[in-house]
């Protein structure tokens, strides 16, 4: 049964800066009578050089700013943060919460045709291990090779995401590893990293499968809202205010990101001292 009182709330959403775009722009693709408020810390981006305990912290944080908006559910869209923090914050919830690395993970295993998977994310995603451990769950002979590639999220916070020689040697030095190890599957796991899918993708050749988590959540959370009962079905009255974004530092900088690389339009977006939350 529809809960429509809540069905008309909006979902949370965030991201240690603005790679979390990716699964936002996933979520008003499919679901497009949802409400939704986006937060990017960017300020304190990133977060995969961070301590666990900074990442919790954080994410606490942000997780009360966006219940002052009455949210239904919160996708964590942030590996580093899903894999570090999302095990304790769930536990501490009176509302549904989502990550991003157990659909990628998931698509990753059935996709595979050689048993050999490749996962590249920031230090604190990779060295949780979470991936490996979700992949192995569904397959023990699986090869799951990982590669921490911390210059990445830098790269796309400053727009420096282009193809050029700077990124594709980068891409080429992180990316060795992978082709050395035979991989057929290889999962983006940062946000941030859709971004840089075309530099990544001719690195790795055609063969090789790039699993974007960011399609999988989306469809991970439209059959979470469906479960629960408070998906929206039908479009909010007021469109401008349907979407909400925010971030702790550098609005303008949100704009012109958003302006070459965010296929929906970002307007008065909110900049949010988020240390008083």
């Amino acid at each position: 049964m529809q809960d429509i009182g809540r069905a008309q709330a909006p979902i949370g959403v965030f991201d240690s800066g603005v790679g979390g775009l990716t699964v936002a722009a996933e979520i008003m693709r499919q679901l497009p009578n949802e409400r939704m408020v986006y937060f990017g810390d960017t300020a304190r981006v990133p977060y995969g050089s961070k301590s666990k305990d900074t990442v919790i912290r954080f994410s606490r944080q942000i997780i009360r700013y966006l219940k002052t908006w009455n949210v239904k559910a919160i996708v964590v869209a942030c590996n580093t943060a899903s894999a570090l923090a999302l095990p304790e914050i769930q536990k501490e919830l009176d509302i549904p919460i989502i990550g991003v690395i157990e659909p990628g993970a998931m698509v990753a295993a059935a996709s595979t045709k050689n048993g050999k998977i490749g996962i590249i994310g920031t230090e604190g995603t990779i060295n949780s291990h979470i991936h490996t451990r979700l992949i192995k769950e569904q397959n023990s002979s699986f090869e799951v090779t990982e590669k921490a590639c911390p210059l990445f999220v830098p790269l796309v916070e400053e727009g420096l995401f282009l193809d050029t020689p700077v990124v594709d040697t980068i891409a080429g030095h992180y990316l060795d590893i992978m082709k050395e190890k035979d991989v057929d599957t290889l999962i983006l796991g940062c946000t941030h990293y859709p971004f840089l899918r075309e530099t990544i993708g001719k690195v790795m050749g055609d063969r090789v499968r790039l699993v974007n988590p960011a399609y999988e959540t989306a469809r991970a959370l439209g059959n979470l809202l469906k479960e629960q009962g408070i998906a929206s079905e039908e479009s909010p009255h007021d469109k401008e205010k349907q979407y909400i974004f925010s971030v702790s530092d550098e609005v303008q900088k949100l704009y012109q990101f958003a302006k070459n690389r965010f296929p929906f339009p970002v307007e008065n977006a909110l900049q949010i001292n988020i240390e008083e939350y």
